[in-house]
């Protein structure tokens, strides 16, 4: 469980990281969807998502707070919510389904990180009987 949970984790923060790098690059007239948003708010999302993409991978990879990688997949599950729903309300089922998918990949490695195979602590040995 743990190699799929880093997988999915490097996956993840390479999508995360590139969305919220084209946030920050990219002129806000190229950024405007089927719902305009301020763009104060577009370059906050893109900030968000590049430091949720770091915060899936860093932790473990230093042992440094390894506690935050399943908040940092948890802040990233809002964040789809979010994405899902606009993809929703624009009428597109299937402009929601690419969110929707990201969105279960990151619940996954939030569980998987708080319950299954937290970061930074021993694997439970089996008990001999």
């Amino acid at each position: 469980m743990t190699y799929a949970l880093w997988i999915v984790q490097i996956l993840l923060a390479a999508v995360f990281l590139f969305a919220g790098g084209m946030k920050l690059v990219v002129p806000l007239d190229q950024l405007q969807g089927p719902f305009p948003m301020p763009g104060p708010f577009i370059r906050f999302i893109g900030v968000v998502e590049a430091l949720g993409g770091l915060g899936l991978i860093l932790p473990g990879l230093l042992r440094i707070k390894p506690g935050l990688t399943p908040l940092a997949a948890a802040g990233l599950v809002i964040i789809m919510i979010g994405a899902t729903a606009l993809g929703l309300m624009a009428g597109d089922v299937t402009m929601a389904l690419i969110p929707l998918g990201v969105l279960l990949l990151a619940a996954f490695v939030a569980y998987g990180r708080w319950r299954v195979a937290p970061l930074g602590k021993a694997p439970v040995a089996a008990e001999s009987r």
